[in-house]
């Protein structure tokens, strides 16, 4: 990764028209061991279809979408999920941080972070939460960006190799 990154939110036409090069950074942070939802090897067809259905869900307004670009590809992305509960408009749930392994290093993570965070802050959200595999690369980072950590899960979910792990939950009070 030579070219600084450029960080965009994504609507449905650019996720389906991206679909392909997100399913090819989902499929590399999975076989990397990130544990996101999936199990390695991830087939690509698998992934492809994960992120069509994702279109979806952004039409919907239940997902925004940012990626990071970088030598004219997809280096990274991430996501809030939304909620349209009338008790719980104040907060979204931050998913799929991903950089590419080659991107790594490079505070790409650290950039996509906090456009999150401050899209969230700016559209009037005061909460984020996500849970994130206990002891992994990405604490680091959550705890460098002032994430507090809520609690720990044990065996919530398997990692890329299948094997149960717990996982942190993390919460992040934003804007006003």
């Amino acid at each position: 990764m030579t070219a600084t990154p450029s960080v965009v939110r994504l609507d449905a036409a650019r996720v389906t028209e991206h679909a392909a090069e997100l399913a090819a950074l989902l499929a590399d942070t999975v076989d990397g061991g990130a544990s996101i939802g999936f199990l390695a090897p991830l087939d690509r067809a698998e992934a492809l279809a994960w992120w069509r259905r994702r279109a979806a869900a952004v039409a919907d307004g239940g997902l925004a979408v940012w990626a990071a670009y970088a030598d004219g590809r997809v280096a990274g992305t991430v996501s809030l999920a939304l909620t349209d509960r009338p008790n719980s408009r104040h907060r979204a749930e931050l998913v799929k941080l991903m950089v590419r392994r080659d991107a790594r290093g490079r505070g790409l993570g650290r950039t996509l972070l906090t456009t999150a965070e401050e899209a969230a802050a700016a559209a009037g959200l005061t909460l984020l939460h996500l849970d994130t595999e206990t002891d992994s690369p990405a604490e680091r980072l959550y705890r460098s960006a002032g994430w507090t950590r809520a609690g720990e899960i044990p065996d919530y979910a398997a990692d890329p190799a299948g094997v149960l792990r717990p996982t942190t939950l993390y919460f992040k009070r934003i804007g006003g």
